[in-house]
């Protein structure tokens, strides 16, 4: 035993280019709430993250049972992108389950936000006879739609 409990899920993370962006995607096409949206003092950041130069933003974003941190550095200016394919390491996505996928596919849409794949029948596991397919943003953040068989 590892001499503490995990209590709950407190949020997933995203690192994003353009906040603002990323905010409307998830507040205007899948209707989810901005809790709130605040610089964070540098020093701390730097502590905290082990990036010299930290200089972020913050946003919390509240969806059904899961709460998302969007942040976008504005600092420091030697920054990388991270550009991966679902079959490398460390790749990442969250998935949602929405009640009808080529509504969610083009609410989307209207905010850069596009197929990897194609909407697909899923063959086996839990969600077996529903359609399920990836988007990615243009940060690379990639999400899972998935609709249940009915």
């Amino acid at each position: 035993m590892a001499g503490f409990r995990v209590l709950a899920t407190n949020h997933t993370s995203f690192t994003v280019s353009d906040l603002d962006r990323s905010i409307g995607f998830f507040t205007e096409a899948l209707g989810f709430e901005l809790l709130n949206r605040s610089m964070r003092d540098p020093k701390a950041v730097e502590q905290i993250s082990g990036v010299p130069g930290a200089d972020i933003e913050v946003a919390y974003i509240q969806g059904p049972g899961h709460r998302l941190e969007l942040i976008q550095y504005h600092g420091p200016a030697e920054r990388g992108e991270v550009v991966c394919q679902p079959c490398d390491t460390g790749f990442a996505h969250v998935a949602y389950d929405v009640d009808d996928v080529d509504a969610a596919v083009a609410a989307a849409d209207g905010h850069h936000v596009r197929p990897i794949g194609s909407i697909t029948v899923i063959d086996k596991g839990p969600n077996a006879g529903g359609r399920v397919v990836y988007l990615r943003d243009p940060d690379g953040v990639t999400i899972e739609f998935i609709q249940k068989p009915t």
